[in-house]
């Protein structure tokens, strides 16, 4: 059986599988895993070349065909997936994994390769212009069964929307009776249908706006069906090969996290040139303390290096410096002299994590006048600076006149003196890895098309 669509040039059709088995969805997540972990990596070849796309329509108004064929493919691997699973429930045949059209799959997507697009839609259209259907396929698909990602920005959806909701009925249906409901299958398949045909005008593959239109059904309006034998695969895909498709994940891989590197290299090179106070050190934002007891103990700082790391960990840390906005007394020394400092003293113990403080509360008396002290690596009134060594460290502050009740606000300081040649060599490697993966996924673009001239320019004799 084929079917000769006409009308949107997006076309999704699905047949409902008779005999449907009452049990298999309830597994069906664990047994698509393969599935969605080789489509995470696709959808990296697909964001990265959907950029791409919307720079060659924006200076040349086409889409070029290799990408186009890669990205449909990518849609369609992700249609058939959806379709057995959660998307639709419609099928217990396992989706292949493939690129291709699949066209004896019960569920298939084309979408007609447009030979001009236009070049100021290019800039409006997959985020201005679509906004209404986002509206709407987000109410269909929630947090729902599709990703797409256009000129830099992704949408992802992943499940809880009305579809996952009817999918659900359907399954309970399937498992209490042995059918699927055919009113609930056309009523899920027209979200589907919606869904997909914004998916393809997001991703810039088409200029026609989506239609405002509920187009129920496994069939679209318009189209014939006709009982014939399976047709032969079609050629959209004679260049994409599994190697050319795995450089196309590599390259992906390596751009992007060049692109991540590169961009922690550049936020660290900004901080550097920009956050700096007019001593040179780098601070944390200040956080506010309030202890009931005569002191605060700042838990326990382990520093491990060799004698040889000892230059490397000097030039990175460089000296640190704790500062106060009172008259406080802080001081920095080894935790066991710390500890029997503090033994019989009421103090309290802080904690942070994941920028909440906790307090532990010691009982005791007052402490000995916190200045006498010898045992103090670095002390002051205020702040406090040292540099570090080995060894297990806390910090602890105290009222200068030893009263009980210690507030105060705190900033952490450091010169970090490696900052700007690690940020520029972040950059740097970070660069040298995207422009190979840019390169890795450019060839195996170039090669499929090609290939595909090959394919289809008839011989001559």
């Amino acid at each position: 059986m084929t079917t000769a669509a006409a009308g949107y040039p997006v076309h999704v059709h699905a047949r409902l599988d008779p005999g449907l088995s009452r049990w298999l969805w309830l597994v069906k997540w664990f047994l698509a895993i393969p599935h969605y972990l080789v489509l995470a990596f696709l959808w990296l070849g697909f964001a990265v070349f959907s950029v791409v796309a919307f720079f060659a329509i924006l200076f040349t108004g086409r889409y070029p065909r290799a990408l186009f064929d890669f990205n449909v493919g990518v849609l369609r691997w992700s249609w058939r997936v959806a379709y057995y699973t959660y998307g639709a429930l419609a099928t217990d045949r396992y989706p292949p994994f493939s690129l291709g059209a699949e066209p004896d799959y019960p569920a298939t997507l084309d979408i007609a390769y447009p030979e001009h697009l236009s070049r100021g839609l290019v800039l409006v259209k997959w985020w201005l212009l679509a906004i209404p259907h986002y509206l709407i396929v987000g109410f269909f698909v929630g947090g729902g069964t599709y990703v797409t990602y256009q000129a830099g920005e992704t949408i992802r959806n992943t499940g809880g929307g009305l579809i996952s909701l009817l999918v659900v009925f359907a399954g309970v249906a399937l498992l209490f009776t042995g059918k699927y409901p055919k009113s609930l299958f056309d009523f899920v398949l027209g979200m589907d249908r919606w869904a997909l045909r914004v998916a393809a005008y997001a991703g810039l593959m088409t200029d026609a706006y989506p239609p405002f239109r509920f187009d129920s059904g496994g069939d679209e309006p318009g189209t014939t069906t006709i009982d014939q034998a399976p047709p032969a695969p079609a050629p959209g895909h004679p260049g994409w090969t599994p190697g050319r498709v795995i450089s196309v994940v590599i390259g992906a891989l390596l751009l992007i996290t060049g692109a991540a590197i590169g961009g922690t290299g550049g936020f660290g090179l900004w901080a550097d040139s920009t956050q700096r106070d007019a001593a040179g050190f780098l601070s944390t934002r200040a956080e506010s303390f309030h202890g009931t007891g005569y002191a605060l103990e700042f838990g326990t700082v382990e520093l491990r290096w060799t004698d040889a790391d000892w230059g490397l960990a000097d030039s990175w840390l460089g000296e640190v410096r704790v500062k106060a906005d009172n008259d406080v007394f802080i001081g920095i020394a080894r935790t066991d002299d710390v500890t029997r400092y503090l033994s019989d003293v009421e103090h309290d113990e802080v904690t942070m994590a994941q920028s909440r403080v906790s307090y532990v509360h010691r009982g005791g008396g007052m402490p000995a006048d916190p200045a006498a002290q010898t045992f103090w690596a670095a002390s002051g009134t205020g702040e406090v600076t040292w540099r570090a060594d080995q060894g297990n460290w806390t910090a602890v502050v105290l009222n200068s006149d030893g009263s009980r009740v210690v507030d105060t606000r705190l900033a952490a300081q450091a010169e970090v003196p490696a900052l700007r040649p690690v940020s520029i060599g972040l950059i740097v490697g970070g660069g040298v890895l995207a422009v190979l993966g840019l390169v890795l996924m450019l060839v195996a673009a170039l090669t499929a098309s090609q290939s595909r001239r090959d394919d289809t320019t008839p011989s001559v004799t």
